[in-house]
């Protein structure tokens, strides 16, 4: 099934549109607090169609992150019963939830910058840094720090990888795509007998 090169083909025919900054603004900002679909899906295809602008795509999907961060931020701190419980009980993150709220016990801030970085839901370390009224001006840093870092990477290793790059993902576009979701089922089996 060649589902995931039909996604990517509309991907990069969508990064091309004169409004996809708004929509990358729009999807970087939500997922941070509240969507599923992570920015990078998005930051991609635009850095290979638009290469000129890769700095700005990565610069732009990292503030509207941060700004979305501290929406989750204000629904942990001002909304957790209203919106944020909801949330957490529609991904069904409940046991992850209580363990990031442990990994703040023990790591601090610094949980926010690794969860900024790595694709761990991020909106699950914003919502909890508001639950636990963090201070505010740590947590943007962090957030920042994190999230520019993995933006700017992903923007920096499609821009070197270039044509080269990007001939090799249409090629095995499917291959991968089918690869990273058998390893996040496996990932989500190993967590669930594990808990």
């Amino acid at each position: 099934m060649r589902i995931f090169s039909w996604a990517y083909k509309k991907a990069l025919a969508w990064s091309a549109h004169r409004h996809a900054p708004r929509y990358l603004a729009l999807l970087s900002f939500s997922e941070s607090s509240f969507f599923p679909v992570p920015p990078d899906v998005m930051l991609a295809p635009m850095v290979l169609a638009q290469r000129q602008r890769t700095w700005y795509f990565a610069a732009l999907t990292t503030i509207t992150s941060v700004l979305g961060g501290l929406l989750g931020y204000a629904i942990g701190l001002f909304l957790f019963d209203e919106v944020g419980q909801p949330l957490i009980a529609m991904y069904h993150a409940q046991d992850s939830f209580q363990r990031v709220q442990d990994w703040f016990n023990d790591y601090g801030i610094w949980v926010v910058f690794l969860a900024g970085f790595t694709p761990i839901p991020y909106k699950l370390f914003t919502v909890t840094s508001g639950v636990l009224a963090l201070a505010v001006i740590p947590f943007v840093l962090a957030s920042l720090v994190g999230r520019g870092a993995r933006f700017f990477l992903v923007a920096a290793l499609l821009y070197w990888g270039g044509e080269r790059f990007s001939r090799f993902l249409h090629q095995r576009v499917d291959q991968i795509g089918w690869a990273i979701l058998g390893l996040a089922v496996v990932t989500l089996v190993i967590v669930r007998y594990l808990n």
